[in-house]
Formats: C-alpha cells, structure tokens, sequence
C-alpha cells in the first residue's frame, strides 16, 4: 500500500504541502490522484511550501510530478518553493526543470515563404559542409607534413589493413560491375550503329569511353558505396562509443591515426582499381563485339589502337586519386560529425553517400573542361 504520498495544510494565504514515502513509478496511481487533489479546489494563496524531507525515493516519474505540481502554482502566480530535498535527487530535479512545459508553437508561413527559408536553410547546410570539407582538407595536410618530418608516426599498419579492405577485397565486385557495363555499351552501340553499317566505331567508342571516363567514374562510385560509407559508419560508431574523444585525451590526433591512412589507402587503392576496371570493361566491350557483333578479337585489338593513344589511358588515371581524395575526405567528414544516436549514425552515412557520388560527378566534369582546354 503507498498511502498518503502528499498532505495540504492551508493557513490564510499560505499552502504547506508535505510529500512522504516512495515517489516512484510503482505508486504512479496514488501520486497522480493525490497531485490533481493538491492542486484542484483550493483557495486563492500567494505562496506554496512544498516539503520532501519525509521522501524515501523519488525517481524520473516522482520528479516529473513534483515539476507539474511546482509548475501548476507559478502559473496561477503563486511564490513556489521546494525544502527538504536530498542532495541525491537534486541533479534530477535539475535536469527536469530544465525541459521547457510545452514546445513553442509553430509559426505559420506562407507557401512562399517557405519556399525561401527552405533555399536558405539549404544553402546555409552547404556552405557548412563545405566549411567542414576545407577544415578536414587542412587538418590532413598538417598532419600528412608531421608524418613526412617524422616517418615514423606514420601508421603502416593501419594503412595495409585498409588498402587491403578498400582494394583487394572489392576487386571481384568492380571487375563484374565494370565488366557489365563495357558489354552494354558495346551492346547498346553495336545495336544502334549497325543502322548505318558502323560497327566498327563501336570499338572507337567503348574504348574512348571507358578509358576516359566510365571507367573511372564506375569504379569511383562504387567506391563511395562501399568503402565511403564503411568509413563513415567506422568513424561514427567510434564518435559514439567516444573512442575518439579517448585518443584526443591520450594527447593523440585523430586525424593522423584514424583518418589519414584511410586517406592514403583510397589514394593508392582506387587508381589501381580504376585500371583493373578498365580492362574488364574492355574485356567485356571485346566479347560482346565478337559474340554479338562479329568483330573478332584481332580486328578488335587492332582497331582499338588506333582509336585510343596514351593521353586517353592517362587521362583516366590521373582523375582517379582525385576522386579517391574527394571520396574519402567527405566520408571522414561525415563520420566525425555523428551524434550519440544509431538515427544520427544511419543520417551521416547516408549523407556520405550522397555527396561523395555527387562530388564525384562535378569533379569529372571539370576534370572534362580542363583536358578539353589543354587538348587532351
């Protein structure tokens, strides 16, 4: 039985109310009756004493309670206050009074103008993540300059653990992927050029195609997908189990130990994958030319030569550590901005995602302009 949880004693003006016993969750029915009591029927007063001396327990509910009860007499304009609270229950009390009665409400705007604070707030997110982009950019050339003055700081390890994570475990899945996409483009033009009796310069374009800007372009975004987003999720569930905050505490810098071989691995990994990709491409734009096509593989090989030079081959790889830079900076950046939540964790990489892709894109297409403006 909870019994009498709060007592009033009413003398002219002036309301004493006394709680006692367990104000916890198991008495929750006794305590609501006795609060609405408290603070139902009364007669006008100008000050409130409320005792918790005689309280045995109070817990989150109990808190909760007492912060309706208090909250209920300055409302009416009453002098409230709280005696005889241990020391123990203080910070919860604390922390309860601190959450505001009721959300403000919401305002309400015209379509308009909705429209123009929702370009505001978006470019405002922009100009953020480009902020943090730049921030992290120089905080990985400071740290890349400490390494190349004192070799050893360098962690090596770290660095084979994930190139090996980054590029030779997702050699089979960008082999496919790229080995797909160069038999349907040769699919796709073969179909279309054998119109005008031009199979031939099927093996112009998939070559052209694929060693300057497919290729690269797959393989980079299959890298954000994969790799990018591991990194996110890696360095955001360290935010969230504060590891991170443990490494800055033992005088070391996250970016030089968790951020820059990861850099590094990108830089060294994707180039590689990008040429590997390139010749499944080919391979498979080759196959489907003679099984589909009847261009047998010396006709291809030989055609292809004259189609494509070295800038062509260059011009793919020299996009790629680009790309990986990019790639792997936007992950690390997203990854070090999650919050204490799994929901937090699960918005920041999909971000990742989504900006390295689009990232990739634009960078690409300047990369486009520039070897056009130089005649490459």
């Amino acid at each position: 039985m909870s019994g009498v949880l709060l007592e009033g004693t009413a003398d002219g003006d002036r309301l004493r109310l006394a709680g006692a016993g367990a104000w916890v969750a198991e008495n929750a029915h006794s305590l609501e009756a006795q609060v609405n009591a408290a603070t139902r029927g009364r007669a006008p007063v100008k000050r409130v004493v409320i005792d918790m001396a005689r309280v045995d327990r109070l817990d989150t509910f109990g808190a909760w309670l007492l912060e309706r009860l208090t909250r209920s007499f300055a409302v009416r304009g009453c002098e409230t206050a709280v005696t005889g609270l241990k020391e123990d229950y203080r910070a919860l009390m604390d922390e309860v009074h601190g959450v505001p009665a009721e959300s403000p409400p919401e305002r309400r705007r015209g379509s308009l103008v909705d429209a123009i604070a929702s370009i505001g707030e978006s470019m405002a997110a922009v100009g953020g993540s480009i902020g943090a982009f730049v921030n992290m950019l120089g905080a990985l050339a400071v740290a890349f300059a400490r390494v190349v003055i004192h070799p050893r700081r360098f962690r090596l390890t770290s660095m084979v653990h994930q190139l090996d994570n980054v590029g030779w475990r997702a050699v089979p899945i960008i082999l496919l992927i790229t080995f797909l996409i160069g038999a349907i483009i040769a699919q796709q033009g073969i179909f279309h050029f054998r119109k005008f009796g031009a199979d031939i310069y099927v093996v112009d374009m998939v070559g052209i195609l694929v060693l300057r800007e497919i290729g690269v372009l797959i393989v980079a975004i299959m890298v954000a997908g994969r790799s990018g987003s591991a990194y996110t999720a890696e360095l955001g569930a360290m935010k969230m189990r504060e590891e991170v905050d443990a490494l800055q505490t033992m005088g070391f810098d996250p970016v030089e130990v968790l951020i820059l071989p990861r850099i590094v691995a990108l830089i060294i990994g994707v180039p590689i994958l990008t040429f590997l990709g390139s010749m499944a491409a080919l391979y498979g734009g080759g196959l489907i030319c003679w099984l589909y096509g009847g261009i047998s593989p010396d006709i291809f090989l030989s055609r292809l030569k004259e189609a494509i030079s070295l800038d062509t081959f260059e011009v793919g790889m020299i996009k790629a550590p680009f790309m990986a830079m990019v790639i792997g900076i936007v992950a690390c950046v997203e990854g070090m901005a999650v919050k204490g939540s799994s929901e937090s964790l699960g918005l920041q990489t999909t971000a990742s995602v989504v900006e390295s892709i689009f990232l990739v894109i634009v960078l690409d297409g300047f990369f486009a302009v520039f070897f056009a403006s130089i005649g490459m």
